[in-house]
């Protein structure tokens, strides 16, 4: 198998748990904490993650000023198209419904596109970050990808039941989460291919500008659902999940 082929094929696993997760939450009345709950460990994983496995890598190869800026530009850029996209009707594209719910097609058209763009955005950072590990370090990282895949499980999973509460089918959700999970394919080979012959630098200000984006992404959509039926235990279910991550990171 060659590199970029197993770059793709970390991709694809890592994505394709957005539409298992997507099935879960639309066949299955999971109860709004449980939701939460997970929600809120596969945002202490991501975190995590990025932290110990994406900008302390990027620190150690570059120094602080490309980390931090790299960090900077890519939350800055996500929250550019995260803000086009909610004025469009996808700012609560991971709300599984109850106090804020997706709007229907019906209450303002093209909504249904903004979530699948805004779907898309929350995924391409996390999956192109699997390729750039493995054009980096010779190896994927095993920890981005456990990362991404545990964190996935709960954004298919409350999104699609938000996206069934606001009314759409099937066709549509397993639709989106499909094309989702092949965009992550393409992102983690792209993330290969394009950053493969870069110097270390360049490859570490690449890694921070991606998990600036997640960071950005863990506040603005994982946390807030993750908060939206808290109970007394959801930041042991958080650190919970950041020390899984961290255990990962460190064997």
């Amino acid at each position: 198998m060659t590199e970029t082929v197993e770059a793709g094929a970390w991709g694809l696993v890592a994505g394709s748990v957005l539409l298992v997760g997507a099935v879960l939450g639309y066949a299955v009345r999971i109860p709004r904490m449980v939701i939460a709950s997970v929600m809120a460990f596969g945002a202490g994983v991501l975190l995590s993650a990025v932290s110990f496995e994406l900008i302390a890598e990027a620190h150690r190869e570059a120094g602080l000023t490309p980390v931090v800026t790299g960090t900077v530009a890519g939350a800055a850029a996500y929250t550019v198209g995260n803000i086009a996209l909610a004025r469009r009707g996808a700012r609560h594209r991971k709300r599984s419904g109850h106090r804020k719910q997706q709007p229907s097609e019906d209450r303002q058209p093209g909504s249904g596109l903004a979530l699948a763009l805004g779907a898309l955005l929350d995924g391409v950072p996390e999956s192109a970050v699997i390729g750039v590990s493995l054009a980096h370090g010779g190896a994927v990282s095993t920890v981005t990808v456990a990362a991404v895949f545990i964190s996935n499980i709960p954004e298919g999973l409350s999104s699609s039941a938000g996206m069934k509460q606001a009314g759409r089918g099937k066709g549509y959700v397993f639709g989106v989460w499909g094309a989702i999970a092949a965009a992550s394919t393409v992102s983690a080979v792209l993330g290969y291919a394009v950053v493969g012959g870069l110097s270390p630098a360049v490859v570490a200000a690449v890694t921070a500008v991606a998990a600036g984006a997640i960071l950005a992404m863990i506040a603005d959509t994982m946390i807030p659902e993750a908060f939206e039926d808290t109970h007394l235990a959801i930041g042991l279910i958080t650190v919970a999940g950041f020390l899984v991550s961290f255990t990962l990171s460190h064997l």
